[in-house]
């Protein structure tokens, strides 16, 4: 039977895996393929938004007030999507760095 403190120590024990690239053939063709991701979801968050601005316009005009409320929803979503896939790359490199500092 291990003492208590060991089963610790082996709870701890550091694997010594970091992120490297250069390791597996098509790192560059992946990130050619999550960067046009990226920008088929950022045109169609332009494409949202205008939409979006469209039914706000048309629900104002009309007297629709579910519809302009409809309209105000859809672009404040379509500009928090557009504001997470700018940032998406920053995020993830920030928790990441985060990470990297837990012991």
């Amino acid at each position: 039977m291990t003492p208590l403190a060991d089963r610790f120590i082996q709870l701890a024990y550091d694997p010594g895996i970091s992120p490297k690239g250069g390791g597996l053939p098509g790192l560059a063709v992946l990130k050619n393929v999550v960067n046009s991701i990226n920008l088929f979801g950022i045109v169609a968050v332009v494409g949202a938004l205008a939409v979006s601005l469209g039914v706000w316009a048309w629900g104002h005009h009309t007297g629709g007030h579910q519809a302009e409320a409809n309209g105000k929803k859809g672009a404040v979503v379509a500009a928090g999507a557009a504001l997470g896939l700018g940032a998406a790359n920053g995020i993830v490199a920030f928790f990441s760095a985060l990470g990297s500092q837990v012991h």
